[in-house]
């Protein structure tokens, strides 16, 4: 990279407009969604989509709730000529879609393009030429009046060929694109326009739609959004225009820079699934219509199995969504993080029904993306003691007191360390299970029965201590005390319990008791235990050997 002072780049000049409106506004509603992945994510694959993919992305699109689809660029290769007739002549295309289609402003691919389109019931004939000064200059060696003559002599021709359309009942609207809106001189973008709608002569119930692509991202999006309020301030016809948007995503803000222009005053968004597209890509629809879901927004959308979109689009464009993708990604809902974990989980549980969503670090409930809750906490050695009871409490239904959660998450932290991974919740699990539940050494619980006279309780244990057998006998104020009065008696550490607490675990007739007791032992040690069992008092006594065990082995 070049040292400082940089000067092989400039900055990217900013927009006179010291009166602009779209800081101060809101969103309020959704845009006009228009995919164009079928055209331009398409010819950005290293491996274009075949006919047969395209017509199952197609179908996929309007599932989700397109009514705008830009179907390819039919002039520019039998294969988008093909799909395009077979959208048709098959009755592919819904009543309420509407079929787009791209076309540069020459009379050979109009022509060609008309062909493509006959029969169809709604059309969005789109097309566009380069207007910026480089463009002008390196391309085309072109002038400001030699640009516009080509757009508005395309518009002109293609008004009077697509009158056969027209008498057959098909329904044509304009879209006109400034290829290069963002670099083009914001005078220059908007005299073109002007020209474009005077020959079009669009009404407010036949509109134009002017498209004002970022078809290369140079500026910050503020600046994008200034550029948008700009033209919409001055155009002439606004009333009877459509404006669009289409970003790219250079700068890596593509996003920012089409919901800055909505507020902007921009109607319409093109864009693709996931943002495939040229270079860093298109506008992400997905994560755009989401964005504005979460605010309360009904977008017209339907992204509810977002999986299976997924999977379509994974496997008719073979690219890859990416694991920390927004919303999408398989990452996207997961906390590692153990203050994140810990967050999650406390504020989970004080979400009631019927009230806003608020779950800290989740802006979205993953359910209305059809994504599990499963997937929200994974544990690896960055993680803590929340995210472990939660995985517990929710994949398994052990609802650990607070104060073990400390001491089951340092335990799980060690395991990830030694493993070097992240952990299942099938390896939390039986984690759990070996440390507290499967002990059997140095005591192993042989029997245990309770008898109750005049308020107090004795019981009758068995247990085997390294090997040998005693037989234990001892009263108290409840089969908890009198087992631990009993087990004072033999060569075990003597120790107090600190809290002890249970719950069932499963439902009905198979439902077992779980319970954990927290001791405290003569050498100071203070630990939990956990046992389960179909009766509570078992459960419980199963939790005292469980302690005792875990405090030998110490």
């Amino acid at each position: 990279m070049q040292p400082s002072p940089v000067s092989k780049y400039r900055p990217f000049p900013p927009v006179d407009l010291p009166n602009r409106q779209w800081p101060s506004r809101t969103l309020t509603r959704a845009p006009i969604w228009c995919s164009v992945d079928l055209r331009d994510g398409n010819q950005a694959l290293a491996q274009p989509m075949s006919v047969e993919e395209k017509l199952e992305y197609f179908d996929l699109l309007v599932k989700i709730g397109f009514k705008e689809i830009e179907v390819g660029f039919p002039s520019a290769s039998q294969i988008e000529f093909d799909f395009c007739r077979r959208l048709i002549e098959e009755n592919r295309i819904p009543a309420g879609v509407s079929i787009q289609i791209l076309c540069q402003c020459r009379e050979d691919l109009i022509t060609r393009s008309l062909e493509a389109l006959r029969g169809a019931k709604s059309i969005i004939f789109h097309l566009y030429n380069s207007t910026s000064p480089k463009q002008r200059e390196y391309v085309f060696n072109a002038s400001r009046d030699d640009i516009i003559r080509i757009a508005t002599h395309g518009v002109s021709f293609l008004k009077e060929k697509m009158q056969p359309l027209v008498a057959e009942g098909t329904r044509v609207r304009l879209e006109y694109s400034p290829e290069s809106f963002t670099s083009t001189e914001l005078d220059f973008a908007l005299e073109i326009c002007e020209r474009v709608t005077d020959v079009w002569q669009p009404t407010p119930e036949n509109k134009i739609i002017l498209n004002l692509p970022a078809t290369v991202e140079y500026g910050t999006p503020n600046v994008h959004a200034d550029q948008i309020e700009w033209m919409c301030t001055h155009l002439t016809r606004r009333s009877s225009t459509t404006i669009s948007l289409h970003t790219h995503n250079d700068r890596g803000t593509g996003i920012a820079a089409t919901e800055l222009a909505l507020l902007a005053g921009a109607d319409r968004v093109e864009g693709t699934l996931f943002g495939v597209g040229e270079r860093t890509g298109n506008l992400d629809i997905v994560t755009t219509a989401l964005n504005i879901y979460t605010y309360g927004i009904e977008t017209g959308l339907d992204f509810g199995d977002l999986n299976h979109i997924r999977d379509v689009y994974e496997r008719c464009t073979r690219m890859e969504v990416p694991a920390r993708q927004p919303y999408a990604g398989e990452l996207a809902f997961t906390a590692f993080s153990g203050s994140h974990q810990d967050a999650i989980k406390k504020s989970w549980a004080h979400q009631k029904p019927g009230r806003p969503w608020d779950v800290l670090y989740i802006p979205v409930d993953p359910a209305d993306v059809g994504r599990s809750y499963k997937a929200i906490i994974r544990i690896n050695s960055q993680s803590g003691k929340g995210g472990v009871a939660y995985i517990l409490e929710n994949d398994y239904g052990f609802q650990l007191p607070k104060l073990m959660h400390k001491e089951i998450g340092r335990i799980v932290n060690d395991l990830a360390d030694a493993k070097g991974t992240e952990l299942t919740t099938e390896d939390i699990h039986a984690a759990f299970l070996r440390e507290y539940i499967e002990r059997r050494e140095p005591v192993t619980l042989e029997h245990f029965k309770t008898t109750e006279r005049d308020s107090a309780v004795t019981c009758e244990a068995s247990i085997t201590l390294n090997g040998k057998r005693h037989a234990l006998t001892a009263s108290g104020n409840g089969p908890i005390d009198a087992f631990v009065r009993a087990l004072g008696t033999t060569v075990l550490p003597k120790f107090e319990v600190l809290s002890y607490s249970e719950h069932s675990l499963g439902k009905g007739a198979e439902a077992r008791a779980v319970s954990y007791i927290q001791i405290k032992t003569d050498r100071g040690q203070t630990l939990f235990g956990a046992g389960i069992d179909t009766n509570i008092e078992l459960a419980s006594i199963k939790a005292i050997v469980s302690a005792l065990n875990r405090a030998l082995a110490k």
